[in-house]
């Protein structure tokens, strides 16, 4: 029986023509033979399988043909070519660096160097791995690389150019070979398909081509292994489950269930997915790459970057039409933050199922998803309320209200007289969260006095009481929106300062900064009304600046005074606005009152 050979060594290129996606270099490498402009040492770096042992073999057989052809190639029919065909050429010389690495090996090298070409003009030495040489090999070849016989042509070959010494790319031409393009595997694998009577699916062809990732000899090596499968019949489906990639179809209905916010749905789709055995982490990228490919096809400037089969290219575009450009960019957030978060977390089928669910209500979000800014990371109620759950909100709803309607005659009253001068008051049933957390503040709030009543009255003692205690129900919960009272409260810095640090801690996540920095500051008071917030620079200023009207109308609604007004200031040079250490406190209160440093000395006291 004859020796099978693999495709990626029976269909190797023996032209500079037949090599696959290295157009610009080969145009190139044929000029310099065809003007004689020969350098004495190449370097051919990029990816695996493009090339570059392959272009380095045509270029030595090529310089040393006898009668090249018009075009620049090897006529395949001299002496040289011939003996080069029949690998028993002895003016190339090829040798791999991965396992002769040492100094001695380079040295029995630079020995062979000395000796002329018996047949061709030429001696060729390649290798191959050349950053696998030790740094003493790479010394020990610098001289001969930098000035070998006219007859010696040195082709380094490498995967990783950085690894190469500097002293040792300068003295080389350097050839950056790239990624074989998507087009470009395919239109070989049919041509190789056609060679070998074997009938393959152009969509089968392209999800070869997507697993290779830009390599001519993996994708033979796939191919090869496609074959031995079907049988000679290769389809997408077969290709599919031999090199068990995920599907389009199954990122076609995930996309189809985002855009309904079918969520139950989507997880359904997911646990097929790992029941078949793939990854979590396959299927986010993948999931991810999907949404890209929907990106690029919404332009037709942009849909040549869509790398498919002609029949999934039809499907990606009429899909993409339904997807708003919004949901596309945050859902791609998304995925991405999942897939950076999914190595370390350690419940990671949960992490891609919240991710799912989050992608699914994004198109809820109505025109919130249009404002270019990173997603919230929130989920919302999935499934409705149960009547149980109604009927425990409404009962707490009722026994609020009845205890809101047993309040004295004077709050009745006292309502009775505010509801004459401002709008109906809004109504009494209240979530219970909310409820607490308006007796949470009101707890900490320091109660405030009337200008009228300051004092206490000799005959009505218990009815004055009374009147500074009860507070009406729509001042529980001061809000920027309520009306003012038509009195002003007084207040001092221990309130104002109070609701400053309660209004620092309801800004939301993307005014962060300066809810620190307002955390970081106490206000001081100019006069009764007016109060002044210094800062170290004009930027934060600035900032605080915008927020002046906003926080003015929350302060006037909480301290009850409509004239509470705010002043932004810049310290001076000499002016310190920074927190101080214990240190600088002591020394501080040092120089005020001598007597504690005797204090401090007198009983060995130490700072910490």
């Amino acid at each position: 029986m004859e020796n099978y050979i693999v495709s990626a060594r029976k269909y190797r290129p023996s032209t500079f023509e037949s090599v696959v996606g290295q157009r610009a270099l080969t145009t190139t490498l044929k000029n310099a033979i065809a003007t004689q402009k020969l350098a004495h040492a190449y370097l051919f770096c990029g990816p695996r399988g493009v090339g570059k042992t392959t272009c380095a073999r045509i270029f030595a057989k090529t310089i040393n043909c006898m009668t090249p052809t018009d075009d620049g190639e090897a006529c395949n029919a001299c002496e040289s070519c011939v003996a080069f065909n029949e690998q028993r050429s002895y003016n190339i010389h090829e040798l791999d660096a991965a396992s002769n690495n040492s100094v001695d090996d380079i040295r029995q090298l630079v020995e062979q160097v000395r000796i002329p070409p018996q047949i061709g003009k030429y001696k060729v030495y390649i290798i191959d791995e050349v950053h696998m040489l030790s740094a003493s090999a790479f010394n020990a070849f610098l001289k001969t690389l930098e000035e070998p016989p006219r007859h010696a042509i040195f082709i380094l070959a490498t995967t990783e150019k950085h690894k190469i010494l500097p002293t040792i790319l300068s003295r080389c031409q350097i050839y950056d070979f790239n990624r074989i393009s998507v087009e470009d595997t395919v239109q070989h694998l049919a041509y190789v398909a056609s060679k070998e009577n074997i009938s393959a699916e152009s969509e089968a062809l392209n999800v070869i081509a997507l697993k290779a990732d830009g390599g001519m000899r993996d994708a033979l090596s796939i191919f090869d292994q496609v074959v031995s499968f079907t049988g000679g019949r290769i389809t997408y489906q077969s290709v599919i489950e031999n090199l068990n990639v995920l599907d389009y179809e199954y990122y076609f209905r995930l996309t189809d269930c985002f855009l309904n916010n079918q969520v139950s749905d989507a997880l359904l789709l997911l646990n097929d997915v790992l029941n078949k055995g793939f990854d979590g982490s396959h299927f986010i990228t993948g999931l991810a790459s999907h949404l890209r490919d929907l990106l690029v096809s919404k332009d037709p400037a942009t849909l040549a970057l869509l790398e498919v089969g002609a029949s999934i290219r039809q499907r990606y575009q009429e899909q993409a039409q339904k997807c708003p450009l919004p949901f596309l960019y945050r859902s791609m957030k998304l995925c991405n933050d999942c897939d950076m978060n999914y190595r370390t977390s350690k419940n990671k089928r949960l992490l891609v199922e919240l991710t799912l669910i989050q992608v699914a209500q994004l198109t809820t979000e109505g025109d919130d998803v249009s404002h270019g800014r990173s997603p919230k990371q929130a989920i919302k109620p999935i499934f409705t309320q149960t009547a149980n759950a109604q009927q425990v909100q409404s009962a707490a709803a009722t026994s609020q209200a009845s205890v809101t309607t047993q309040q004295p005659p004077v709050a009745t009253s006292a309502r009775a007289a505010v509801a004459t001068h401002s709008k109906p008051a809004p109504s009494p049933v209240a979530k219970p969260a909310q409820a607490l957390k308006t007796q949470l503040v009101e707890e900490k709030k320091v109660p405030l006095m009337h200008k009228g009543s300051i004092g206490l009255s000799i005959k009505h003692p218990q009815k004055n009481t009374q009147q500074h205690q009860q507070v009406p129900a729509d001042q529980q919960m001061p809000q920027a929106a309520k009306q003012q009272p038509e009195e002003d409260f007084m207040f001092n810095e221990k309130d104002l300062n109070f609701y400053w640090q309660d209004y620092a801690g309801r800004l939301p996540l993307e005014h962060k900064a300066i809810a620190m920095r307002m955390q970081n500051i106490r206000p001081k008071l100019l006069d009764e009304t007016t109060f002044e917030v210094v800062v170290d620079n004009e930027i934060i200023a600035k900032d605080f600046v915008a927020f002046v009207p906003e926080m003015q109308n929350y302060l006037r609604s909480c301290l009850q005074n409509s004239k509470v007004r705010m002043t932004v200031r810049v310290s001076e040079a000499t002016e310190n606005v920074r927190a101080f250490s214990r240190v600088e406190k002591f020394q501080m209160m040092a120089q005020k009152n001598s007597a504690l440093l005797q204090l401090k000395e007198a009983f060995g006291l130490e700072l910490y």
